[in-house]
């Protein structure tokens, strides 16, 4: 197998794809929380002027978030449909690569074949999907926001920016178990999942389809469990059959883990899940 050294540079490329994705996405969630925080300051102005045409001036200020909102929809949207088109099947193949060159196989040139064409479809609908929702759950929060923050406005007691700060954080994702996740790691996370788990993908699908690959060697953190982090089956230099790496792409949340195909072993019968490389 090969060095250390080769490991660390296979990953340099999908790293810095994750990384610009992470940057872009938080980048168009700012529209968001930037325009809050100028929709507060403009309304606290105007309770503090009392100046006539107040109502005008509140409908004009929201009239402007809103307009940040839909840049914000824009934007997001687009990166999400870049993502899924360009960027998710650009791991995929440099995955398929990586186990052809892992296997030193005779041709390491990727083909985008009918049985590759049809996994990365599969893999990036439900991708895709998901930061879909995100977008559009980010903007009814901030609609539900516009909302409050225009009956703060005209009521008596007038704008309380903390406490509309802490009931509409749009600079958070919200999970279902209601914890808040700055938008920054929420989307690091989010993207490295996806890459990984795409990436990996594309090794196993190239292990079994040109390699004829049954078995697969892990690498992994030290203490990863093979089903998730806490796993006691540690991952980490085993041997696993290309069907088991498929149910298991990847671990958690910011796993690392690389699937090399082992072609050599193909037709061992003395190999079980888990046996160390």
């Amino acid at each position: 197998m090969n060095t250390p050294v080769r490991e660390r540079q296979d990953r340099v490329e999908l790293t810095a794809l994750i990384t610009a994705g992470a940057a872009q996405l938080t980048s168009a969630w700012s529209i968001l929380h930037g325009s809050q925080a100028t929709l507060l300051d403009r309304l606290a102005q105007i309770q503090g002027s009392r100046t006539v045409g107040a109502a005008q001036q509140i409908r004009t200020a929201l009239v402007a978030f809103n307009a940040a909102v839909g840049e914000f929809d824009r934007r997001a949207r687009a990166f999400a449909e870049r993502w899924a088109a360009t960027d998710l099947p650009i791991a995929y193949r440099d995955g398929a690569v990586r186990a052809l060159q892992r296997a030193e196989a005779d041709r390491a040139l990727f083909t985008w074949t009918a049985n590759h064409q049809a996994a990365i479809t599969g893999l990036t609908a439900p991708f895709w999907a998901d930061l879909i929702r995100r977008i559009t759950e980010a903007v009814r929060r901030a609609q539900a926001f516009a909302r409050a923050a225009q009956d703060a406005a005209r009521s008596v007691l007038g704008v309380q920016e903390e406490r509309l700060l802490e009931e509409h954080p749009l600079d958070t994702v919200i999970y279902s178990n209601q914890a808040r996740h700055p938008v920054q790691s929420w989307a690091a996370a989010a993207l490295s999942w996806q890459g990984v788990a795409v990436a990996n993908h594309g090794a196993i699908n190239t292990a079994r389809d040109e390699l004829g690959a049954e078995w697969m060697q892990v690498r992994d953190g030290p203490e990863c469990g093979w089903t998730s982090h806490p796993d006691t089956d540690h991952a980490d230099g085993t041997l696993r059959s290309v069907d088991e790496c498929a149910a298991y792409p990847l671990a958690h949340h910011g796993c690392i883990r690389e699937l090399y195909p082992r072609p050599d072993l193909t037709g061992r019968t003395n190999i079980s899940d888990g046996d160390p490389a």
